[in-house]
């Protein structure tokens, strides 16, 4: 199965690429309607197998949702550089929190994803036909960002999130797509993502007065990770 999946992932990146050197606005169009396609059609087959083997909304679906998933980025030629998985072994429940750059985010996400672990998104996504379907039977937190597309407001929210469960938030951070995912310059090629799991941020004994700083504390720490992994530490002392 697996090396079938590898094999249609090649011949499609073939005809990818060869469509893409011929013109670069084809070839992103292309790309990223079979993206789309992608997730959906992801999806679709997901959805049944959540529902008959785990019987509803429940996090136990994520195993089925992953497994789907990672299989994306061989028709795109991603490959993933992961750090720090050792993060991912804490006793009880624990909820991930990733950097957000794009569509991709999903894929990466999925690639290092550990069993028994809640997401949190924000609420529009459970309306986004079968793909929210799919985040809600995950189990997925859905999250109010109102009318703010800021990063530290929505830290903000999962932060008061943490803090009300008491339970520990594990930051994902992964490098700038922009070298092989550019919208404004119809650019979506092959590349290589790092990924790092950062330590897990304990809220054991923390109240809603402690939000401010827990989130503050988050966000400037995924971002110094991110300029790191990026290769622009110097951005990262900037930003400190």
């Amino acid at each position: 199965m697996e090396l079938g999946w590898l094999l249609w992932g090649a011949a499609v990146l073939l005809l990818l690429h060869v469509l893409a050197e011929l013109s670069p606005a084809v070839g992103f169009a292309l790309r990223l309607s079979l993206y789309c396609v992608l997730c959906v059609m992801g999806s679709l087959l997901a959805a049944p197998a959540c529902l008959l083997l785990n019987g509803g909304r429940t996090v136990r679906n994520m195993r089925i949702i992953k497994n789907v998933v990672k299989t994306f980025k061989y028709f795109f030629g991603l490959k993933f550089e992961v750090k720090g998985l050792e993060n991912f072994e804490v006793e009880g429940p624990a909820i991930v929190v990733s950097n957000h750059q794009s569509i991709l985010d999903m894929m990466g996400l999925m690639e290092v994803l550990p069993d028994n672990c809640v997401q949190v998104g924000k609420k529009e996504l459970m309306y986004t036909g079968f793909v929210g379907l799919i985040m809600y039977l995950g189990g997925v937190i859905f999250i109010n960002r109102k009318s703010t597309t800021s990063a530290k407001m929505v830290m903000s929210e999962v932060a008061k999130t943490m803090v009300a469960e008491n339970v520990p938030v594990i930051p994902v951070v992964y490098s700038s797509f922009t070298s092989f995912y550019n919208p404004k310059k119809k650019l979506f090629t092959s590349g290589k993502i790092k990924v790092e799991v950062l330590p897990p941020i304990e809220t054991k004994g923390l109240t809603s007065d402690d939000v401010s700083d827990l989130t503050d504390r988050c966000y400037h720490t995924m971002r110094e990770t991110f300029f790191m992994l990026s290769g622009r530490p110097s951005e990262a002392k900037d930003s400190s």
